[in-house]
């Protein structure tokens, strides 16, 4: 098939996927437009909830084997919006709509790849596409519950929008709750050991506290605290203070070291980690994939935010049309031009790495 009818089929399905909605945990019916295409263009496919994948018709389990990765889910709209968030529409080049940048330009793009190289001979490894569910949640029933079912994966490409730059690295995610204890009384008499007082300390260490490690392509650890909860009325001296925070991992930690050192020298009571599961992520810069993309000028560097690329145990690079900045923002959009040069950067980047 030539690209330029992949280019119209994909933007076609991306305004479908605009215009239906799928919201984490409830993508039934986008699952449905992935199988769609699959039958139009007459490629076997697969479905464990709403997860849709295919391997290449010339899979051979003696070859390693690339999966192509994104996720079809949403986030809900943000208020902000001033446009139906559910109506595709192209304006002055760009397309909006809900889940157009995040991550529907990337899905689709890579769909169109993986269907131009379907029937391709003498790859050097299989390709598995596989459009995923919950990724903005971390769900159970996404990526994580439909990588036991595939075949091994050696090496994959997660679609996120990086402006086709080489995401080559991404933080890891840890959420702690933390508990600051203190003496419960009324605020009337005195108290030497008011829980918010012992919190304000914590606070200001948790802001002064670093790593020593520092990754060369996603710097230091990163860690803010997000929510604070304690009190109930303003006349009584609070038993706690609950604290949340965010921490980013990088590629010099695992989240399991992290885990130990903040529970060995964060001056509070308790803190606990809601999971370890969403670890730091890379490639190595010498990979074929990375080499066939610097060869054509696409530029590396260390990605902040997080994706299904934490769920994986192989090598990973992020990349994909349109730009980060834009998720989950209002009007979202992303541009026409952005996906079909998106399509033919995947194509090139592919012919070079894998034949």
């Amino acid at each position: 098939m030539n690209i330029p009818k992949l280019q119209v089929q994909a933007i076609e399905l991306l305004k479908n996927l605009i215009q239906t909605s799928s919201f984490s945990g409830e993508e039934g019916d986008t699952a449905k437009l992935l199988e769609n295409w699959f039958i139009a263009h007459k490629i076997p496919f697969n479905r464990h909830l709403n997860n849709v994948w295919a391997k290449n018709a010339g899979f051979d389990e003696t070859k390693p084997t690339l999966l192509l990765n994104s996720h079809h889910d949403t986030v809900k709209p943000n208020s902000g919006y001033t446009r139906n968030p559910f109506e595709a529409i192209v304006e002055s080049g760009k397309l909006y709509g809900l889940g157009s940048n995040d991550a529907g330009g990337c899905l689709v793009s890579l769909l169109a790849t993986f269907t131009w190289f379907y029937e391709a001979e003498d790859l050097n490894y299989n390709i598995i596409f596989a459009g995923t569910a919950e990724e903005e949640i971390n769900g159970e029933n996404g990526i994580a519950c439909l990588l036991p079912i595939l075949p091994k994966v050696d090496v994959a490409i997660v679609g996120e929008p990086t402006l086709m730059q080489l995401a080559i690295s991404e933080k890891g995610l840890v959420v702690f709750d933390a508990i600051v204890h203190g003496t419960p009384s009324h605020a009337a008499h005195p108290n030497n050991d008011n829980a918010i007082y012992k919190a304000a300390r914590a606070l200001q260490w948790f802001e002064n506290f670093s790593l020593e490690k520092v990754s060369e392509s996603l710097g230091e650890v990163k860690l803010t605290v997000t929510q604070i909860n304690a009190g109930s009325q303003h006349n009584v001296v609070p038993a706690r203070v609950h604290l949340v925070l965010d921490v980013r991992v990088n590629d010099c930690y695992t989240n399991a070291e992290i885990e130990q050192i903040l529970m060995e020298k964060a001056p509070v009571d308790e803190i606990t980690a809601r999971s370890l599961r969403l670890n730091s992520s890379s490639i190595p810069e010498d990979h074929d994939l990375v080499k066939a993309g610097v060869s054509q000028g696409m530029k590396t560097y260390g990605s902040p935010t997080l994706s299904d690329q934490a769920m994986l145990k192989c090598s990973s690079l992020k990349l994909g049309p349109g730009d980060s900045t834009r998720s989950h923002s209002a009007n979202e959009f992303i541009y026409v031009k952005e996906i079909e040069e998106g399509i033919e950067k995947y194509i090139k980047l592919l012919k070079k790495a894998l034949k």
